[in-house]
């Protein structure tokens, strides 16, 4: 009886094939030889206790950033702190007065016709906590929900000390979104720190026999990570880590911090950044409050390719 032992498999093991959303008409329409270019906005905003002021001044921050035409604007707009979670936690699903931060992603989106990635933003389901990213299209619907997948816990004595995951339970599935401005994978802060995830959103779905049109799919244009890095690991990993993931997968990285607060509980390092595909960073800000625009041009990734 033959065996049904296969060495090459014992070698190089079966890939873990990422779910890829449907081919949209918008994606397909995304040649990137052909250069689709779109500004982005990145709003870099000072978060306080006050979840109302929160909400006005973001809603505010990204209405100046699509004057300044921006199509895709990545926004921060959530307290860092176990205390502050459960009580800023919202029923997304419900949405409405159950969840006021996306209730007004959702009108801003499309009011202004612009993609908007909103996050991040403690999110109750059950008796769970998760800490979520909201991605909202041209017509404000809900495209796609990104709940952290590695949740970040720390304890260097003497510099910080903080486990997130005190109080929320870890996602479990990578996001990626087909948007007008292109394909997107999802991150949020400590996601960064893994280069598998960004892998899975970079590669290329290969041809399936099981493919009803056989379409060669490429894979995320750009990876975008909300996230707050802190005092002692930001100047350490944020920059470097932005920049390896974007060289490793030779397409561009958002991210998007918090402005620093020193009197804060969980002080963020700030410095809201766009990264182009050969790991060169395209703008930047420093640690206060800013918006910050800057063009994508997708031709860059084929260029580099």
């Amino acid at each position: 009886m033959a065996s049904s032992f296969k060495p090459e498999q014992a070698r190089v093991p079966p890939a873990c094939q990422l779910s890829i959303p449907p081919v949209s008409k918008a994606s397909l329409s995304l040649s990137l030889s052909h250069g689709f270019q779109f500004k982005i906005g990145l709003c870099q905003l000072l978060v306080t206790a006050d979840k109302e002021r929160n909400i006005a001044h973001a809603r505010q921050a990204i209405e100046d950033a699509a004057k300044r035409g921006a199509q895709l604007v990545e926004i921060w707009n959530s307290p860092i702190s176990n205390d502050s979670f459960p009580v800023n936690a919202e029923d997304i699903d419900a949405g409405g007065d159950a969840s006021p931060s996306t209730t007004m992603l959702s009108e801003v989106a499309s009011l202004l016709k612009i993609t908007i990635v909103g996050g991040s933003i403690p999110e109750r389901c059950g008796d769970k906590l998760y800490n979520t990213c909201c991605v909202f299209d041209t017509d404000g619907k809900l495209k796609a929900k990104h709940r952290k997948i590695h949740l970040f816990d720390i304890d260097i004595p003497g510099k910080i000390s903080f486990q997130e995951s005190k109080t929320f339970t870890a996602g479990e599935n990578p996001t990626v979104v087909d948007t007008e401005v292109g394909r997107i994978g999802i991150g949020i802060c400590y996601d960064i720190r893994f280069q598998e995830l960004a892998m899975l959103y970079a590669a290329r779905a290969r041809e399936n026999e099981h493919c009803q049109y056989h379409l060669w799919t490429s894979g995320a244009h750009l990876i975008c990570y909300p996230g707050a890095f802190n005092m002692t690991t930001g100047p350490l990993h944020w920059d470097l880590l932005q920049r390896a993931r974007a060289v490793d997968n030779q397409l561009y990285v958002a991210t998007c911090s918090p402005a620093r607060d020193a009197g804060a509980v969980y002080v963020a390092w700030g410095h809201s950044t766009l990264v182009g595909p050969f790991g060169e960073i395209l703008v930047t800000t420093e640690h206060e409050e800013a918006i910050i625009i800057s063009e994508v041009d997708y031709s860059q990734i084929e260029l580099r390719r």
